[in-house]
C-alpha cells in the first residue's frame, strides 16, 4: 500500500495525504453480505442527544466479516481485496469450494487467486487460520480470540499485530500490539500475518468536511467551556483550566482507572508500557 500526496491545487489539498488505494481490486461489494446500517446522531430512543460530537457522516452499508473462521477444512479462493468504510483495515472476499462466500480481514500480503484454509493441522501461512496450540512461536498474528469459538477480538485494526512468544500449560502467551503480554487459551484461533493498510496512520485528512463525512461533528476543548458545562471552564480571558481532567471530573493524565478486582487481571502477565 503506498500513501498519495496532493497538489495544492485547493486548501483542502494542500495537506492532503491519502492511500493509492492500488491494492483494491473490486469496486462494488458482494450484495449477499450486506446489511443496512442506521445512524443514531448521538441520539437515545427519545431523541435525547447521549452522545456529543455525533452525526452526520456519508450513508454506507455494513460489511458481514467472518471473524470465527469457522469453516475448517474447507479451501478457500480469493476472490477480491476490498474498501470497507466501516473499518480501517481492508476485507478480502472469500469463496469456498463448497461455493458460499464470506468476508474476511484482509492481511498485508494477501493476493488475488491465492488459497487459504483454517482449523487444525493447516500451513501456518499468512491469511490462514490456526489454535493457538499449533501456531509456531515468534509468528505475527492477528484476529485473536478471547474465548474458543467466540470470534476475533484482538488485532483487527490497519497494519496491527500481535506475536505469540511462547506456551504455559493450556495457555499460550502472546503479546498484544498494546506491548501487553497476556495469556489466552491455546484452543483459541489466530490468523497468520499483519492486517493489511498499515500506512492508515500516515493519511491526512487535509480538511474538517472528510471528519464529517465520517460522522464526526466539531469538539470544543474543555478549556473554552463555561464551569457549567466542565470541571477546567471559566475564567477571565484564556485561562489554562487547572489540572486536566473529563467532564466527569476523572483525571486524565496518570490516573489509573482499571478495576483493581477485573476478573481478567491474572491473565495478563506484563501491563502496557506508557
Amino acid at each position: 500500500m503506498a500513501l498519495k500526496k496532493h497538489k495544492p491545487t485547493t486548501p483542502g489539498q494542500r495537506f492532503k495525504v491519502i492511500s493509492t488505494f492500488d491494492e483494491i481490486t473490486a469496486s462494488k461489494p458482494e450484495k449477499s453480505l450486506l446489511e443496512s446500517t442506521k445512524r443514531s446522531g448521538g441520539r437515545d430512543n427519545t431523541g435525547k442527544m447521549t452522545m456529543r460530537y455525533l452525526g452526520g457522516g456519508h450513508k454506507k452499508q455494513y460489511r458481514i466479516i467472518d471473524f470465527k473462521r469457522d469453516k475448517e477444512n474447507i479451501p478457500a479462493t480469493i476472490v477480491s481485496i476490498e474498501y470497507d468504510p466501516n473499518r480501517t483495515a481492508r476485507i478480502a472476499l472469500l469463496s469456498y469450494n463448497d461455493g458460499e462466500k464470506r468476508y474476511i480481514i484482509a492481511a498485508q500480503g494477501m493476493k488475488v487467486g491465492q488459497k487459504i484454509a483454517s482449523g487444525k493441522g493447516v500451513v501456518p501461512d499468512v491469511g490462514n487460520s490456526l489454535y493457538l496450540s499449533e501456531i509456531p512461536f515468534g509468528t505475527i498474528i492477528h484476529n485473536i480470540e478471547l474465548r474458543p469459538g467466540e470470534g476475533g477480538k484482538m488485532a483487527r485494526g490497519a497494519g496491527t499485530f500481535a506475536q505469540l512468544m511462547s506456551r504455559d500449560g493450556k495457555y499460550a502467551v502472546v503479546k498484544l500490539p498494546s506491548s501487553e503480554t497476556r495469556l489466552i487459551l491455546q484452543s483459541c484461533k489466530a490468523t497468520i500475518g499483519m492486517v493489511s493498510n498499515p500506512d492508515h496512520n500516515l493519511e491526512v485528512s487535509g480538511k474538517a468536511g472528510r471528519s464529517r463525512w465520517l460522522g464526526r461533528r466539531p469538539r470544543n476543548r474543555g478549556v473554552s467551556m463555561n464551569p457549567v458545562d466542565h470541571p477546567m471552564g471559566g475564567g477571565e480571558g484564556k485561562a489554562s483550566g487547572g489540572l486536566p481532567r473529563t467532564r466527569k471530573g476523572t483525571p486524565s493524565r496518570g490516573y489509573k482507572t482499571r478495576d483493581k478486582k477485573k476478573m481478567s487481571n491474572k491473565y495478563i502477565i506484563e501491563r502496557r508500557k506508557k
